[in-house]
């Protein structure tokens, strides 16, 4: 056995049965051909991806390596939430990764090795969904307690709440200038707020359910959502209308969001289905029912050629947009995948799912034709031709099948890496908030949780110094910096039954104002119909007095 290197170094090669296995040492490239009996070239296969890899042959032989490079590997697995991982964003320098989970908590993690991890405290039910701000000076977290809160992705721990929807937020999203800020809830509705005063400007409300997600549009001119009600909206952001309606769905509408370019929208549904509109034409097309299961989440890679999708079945998986086809299935989780992102330069993705872990993924089929790789993958499956040295089809019963469906990867086949922790976190409590509970550090052990669970997520604390606090001269400048008021509703001074009255206030002003709305309309109508009314009454007389 040889590895890809000048000269091949050879490795010894354990007999099992009529094959032969080896294990590579982590970081090795591997792929292999196999010599038999002469010069005879017999197909071999490599059991798991090339980050680790097991090698198994049918025949035996001579074993020689050479790179695999175009297929995905699992470079980072963070563990640390206590729940489901609901939403995923990477940092716009690509530098941290913004988790949220229904554990009430949202967590900020580095890829720089042995850093930190914050967990930021302070919604009251589970998380929803997260973002960065274009910037990345601003995180926001939409949460089932109805809240929305923005977040300085520091140790300083400040925040500030933004309250107007009835029911649980389920989405949030920032517009690509970082102004405004889009929220959807199951109160039906889609709210846009300013950022910079968190101030609500307007709703939208024309969803007959409970909307899933809303996205802006990369221009800001638009949002697009997606509803329980089985359909996905187009908003003119300018006139506060909805100018389109896909119906296409038979099932709930999970996901929805826009390519770079603004012209076209992928949808993820409940359905088992994955579909792509031209909004210019209002035409749907692609569609893909690729998934066993429900599709929670989709993320479109920046050259918009690659659509990563993550469902209930368990697995994620890589769409080739250009060819129309299934490119790479991607198992790792236990149990349904809630949620999936690709990196502002599509160098990595990440996913996360019900078993609380998010796997990090690094992207290496951008830089290969999708095409070369099908015709390579087919050529190391195919009896009948020379195989291409690269197999990561780990488990199929029938290697040598002539149907292609796509390409597995299997990161639970590869020898367990001990060698990198799980990192410590750093509790972030908000320095506006001063309720009791949000005073004291949240740990652990204060949430009660199944001994085997526990067991399972291998978690590790470290314990931490609180951070000294900020010099008067220095919290001004970071006030400056990225402006976030504390909401009045976070003061001390204010007991908590004041608190959730002025927050009863604050909702039926938004009915009232979503009220006074229908009833400007219908006074339009009205004044229309009665200028109508009157110019035919005029016309009437004059012909009257004509006909005398």
């Amino acid at each position: 056995v040889t590895a890809s290197a000048t000269p091949l170094p050879v490795f010894p090669a354990r007999h099992e049965g009529r094959g032969f296995s080896l294990s590579v040492r982590k970081g090795a490239a591997v792929s292999l051909v196999v010599e038999a009996e002469g010069s005879s070239v017999l197909p071999a296969f490599i059991q798991g991806p090339v980050r680790f890899a097991s090698v198994w042959s049918p025949f035996a032989g001579t074993l020689f390596m050479a790179s695999v490079l175009e297929d995905p590997a699992l470079q980072r697995q963070f563990r640390g939430h206590k729940n489901a991982i609901t939403s995923i964003h990477f940092s716009p320098n690509n530098k941290q990764l913004a988790t949220s989970s229904l554990d009430t908590f949202l967590m900020i993690w580095n890829f720089k090795p042995q850093s930190r991890a914050l967990r930021f405290v302070g919604h009251t039910d589970g998380v929803t969904s997260t973002q960065f701000s274009p910037s990345g000076h601003l995180v926001a977290s939409a949460s089932q307690d109805k809240t929305v809160r923005l977040w300085l992705p520091t140790t300083n721990g400040e925040m500030t709440v933004l309250k107007a929807h009835t029911a649980a937020v389920r989405s949030v999203n920032f517009s690509s200038d970082g102004q405004c800020l889009a929220t959807a809830s199951n109160d039906k509705s889609i709210k846009v707020w300013t950022v910079h005063r968190q101030h609500f400007l307007f709703s939208l409300s024309q969803h007959t359910n409970w909307v899933r997600c809303a996205r802006f549009s990369p221009d800001g001119r638009l949002i697009a959502s997606s509803s329980d009600d089985k359909t996905v909206k187009i908003w003119d952001v300018t006139n506060k209308l909805c100018i389109n309606t896909f119906t296409d769905h038979e099932g709930f509408a999970n996901f929805v969001d826009f390519d770079t370019t603004g012209t076209c929208v992928a949808s993820a549904s409940s359905d088992n289905t994955v579909k792509l509109w031209d909004i210019r034409m209002n035409k749907l097309l692609q569609h893909y029912q690729v998934h066993s299961g429900g599709v929670n989440c989709l993320s479109f890679h920046p050259s918009n050629y690659y659509l990563i999708t993550a469902s209930n079945d368990g697995t994620v998986k890589v769409l080739d947009l250009l060819e129309g086809r299934l490119l790479y299935t991607l198992h790792g989780h236990k149990g349904p995948v809630l949620s999936v992102a690709f990196s502002r330069g599509g160098e990595r993705f990440a996913s996360g799912g019900k078993d609380a872990q998010i796997l990090v993924w690094k992207t290496n089929f951008d830089k290969f034709n999708s095409s070369e790789i099908f015709k390579k993958h087919l050529k190391r499956l195919h009896p009948g031709a020379p195989p291409h040295l690269n197999d990561i089809h780990p488990r199929s019963p029938h290697l040598h099948t002539a149907e292609l469906h796509s390409i597995e990867i299997n990161p639970r086949l590869e020898v367990t890496d001990t060698q990198t922790t799980d990192p410590c976190f750093l509790d972030i409590v908000s320095s506006s908030s001063s309720s009791p509970q949000s005073k004291t550090t949240c740990r652990w052990n204060d949430i009660p949780a199944h001994q085997d669970e526990r067991r399972r997520m291998d978690f590790q604390h470290c314990p931490v110094s609180p951070s000294p606090p900020l010099s008067p001269l220095r919290r001004k400048q970071k006030e400056t910096y990225v402006p976030l008021p504390a909401s009045l509703g976070e003061h001390g001074s204010i007991p908590p039954v004041v608190s959730d009255t002025l927050e009863h206030i604050v909702e039926q002003l938004d009915i009232l104002t979503q009220t006074v709305s229908i009833l400007e309309r219908r006074l339009s109508l009205t004044e229309d119909k009665l200028k109508e009314c009157l110019e035919n009454q005029q016309e009437m007389t004059f012909q009257f007095m004509q006909a005398e």
